[in-house]
């Protein structure tokens, strides 16, 4: 039987929406050597490319970047100067062409903060401010805007690295799959502190189990989970390694199933630090970030959620910070900070390895790159 013509038009339509759905990518840079601030770009997946559409100006190092999970808004970490209190800016996403528009910013009670995540409600925030040492909660508004800090939580004490670790760095703040905890890595201190959230109230307090420590010295730094919400890898900067953790879906509980698994060649002996960490969408690889050594470390994941190195690959760049794994985990995008330049990988799903695709675009000081499909 023929299909009738309103079936046949539906089809056409929705096959050329899917034909033209753009990917745009967002980096966020710290204000130096010309950067304006945050740089939109469109992806071609086919040709392999980026293209760039708009640099916002933003002159306090809008580094980390999040989205906000209705695809309509975007947060900056304005880093600033270390010993300045620093802050968070929200911007409108243009849903045709991608573009930012400023909505307003909000201080974030502490200096440096370098990273912000937004829980899967959209209605809260949550900045980890490295130079203050301390995790601030932003409300949501309806409209994007952000409120006025609602709770924040200062950590205290220090590590055995007498440079880095001289009092509390908290650097990260990461939500769990099933949006009830949030996880904060402190660098200075050497712990996970483990929160329940409430996203209504924007408040936070300690999970029963409330944190989780690791080897003295390792510095926490970035923080992901699995895929199957089993199992879940922090980033120890500071000892360029990875801790590997199983996780307790009722309480946020995270019970250490390898502490300082590393990242580095055995005969690799220069200075390092790691930065990013991610999984492909399958959860069969790792991956993270090396400064100094300049690659990203490519670990299979087990069963048991334990990792075995495969392989490095060069980021065809200088100080590689954050990365990124494209949803459809076919291409890696890394932001290597101190050569000024994105460069785009292949991946092969099936081994996890990399392949350098000869493309990179220029862009000063990056810091962090996102993407989001429109």
């Amino acid at each position: 039987m023929n299909k009738p013509l309103t079936t046949i038009l539906i089809g056409l339509s929705l096959a050329a929406q899917a034909q033209s759905a753009k990917e745009i990518m967002y980096i966020g840079t710290y204000s130096t050597r010309g950067s304006e601030g945050i740089y939109v770009f469109e992806f071609d997946r086919k040709a392999g490319t980026m293209q760039p559409v708009q640099s916002v100006s933003n002159a306090k190092s809008p580094s980390f970047l999040a989205l906000h999970p209705s695809g309509n808004y975007l947060y900056s970490a304005n880093e600033a100067a270390a010993k300045t209190e620093g802050g968070v800016s929200a911007y409108s996403i243009d849903r045709t062409t991608g573009k930012l528009t400023l909505l307003n910013s909000q201080p974030s009670l502490a200096s440096a903060p370098c990273h912000v995540s937004v829980d899967q409600t959209g209605k809260t925030a949550f900045v980890a401010n490295y130079g203050g040492g301390s995790l601030t909660v932003l409300p949501i508004k309806a409209d994007g805007t952000l409120a006025p800090a609602t709770d924040t939580v200062q950590d205290t004490g220090a590590g055995p690295n007498a440079k880095r670790q001289e009092r509390a760095h908290v650097h990260s703040a990461t939500l769990a799959p099933d949006n009830r905890f949030l996880y904060v890595a402190d660098l200075g201190i050497d712990k996970l502190t483990i929160f329940d959230i409430d996203v209504k109230s924007s408040k936070v307090k300690p999970a029963t189990v409330p944190y989780v420590a690791v080897k003295p010295g390792s510095g926490p730094r970035h923080f992901t989970f699995h895929p199957n919400g089993k199992y879940a890898y922090l980033v120890e900067e500071l000892t360029s390694s990875v801790a590997v953790f199983s996780r307790n879906a009722k309480t946020g509980a995270l019970t250490l199933l390898e502490d300082n698994v590393k990242t580095l060649p055995a005969n690799f002996t220069s200075e390092n630090t790691s930065a990013d960490i991610h999984i492909d969408p399958a959860g069969k690889f790792l991956y993270q970030s090396n400064r100094g050594y300049n690659s990203l470390a490519i670990f299979a994941i087990g069963t048991d959620g334990k990792l075995t190195k495969v392989g490095d690959q060069s980021t065809e760049g200088k100080t590689p910070r954050n990365f990124l794994i494209d949803p459809k985990g076919d291409f890696v995008f890394v932001a290597n900070q101190d050569s000024d330049n994105i460069t785009i990988f292949k991946r092969d799903q099936k081994t996890g390895k990399l392949t350098y695709t000869g493309h990179s675009v220029k862009v000063p000081a990056p810091v962090c790159v996102i993407m989001a499909s429109r």
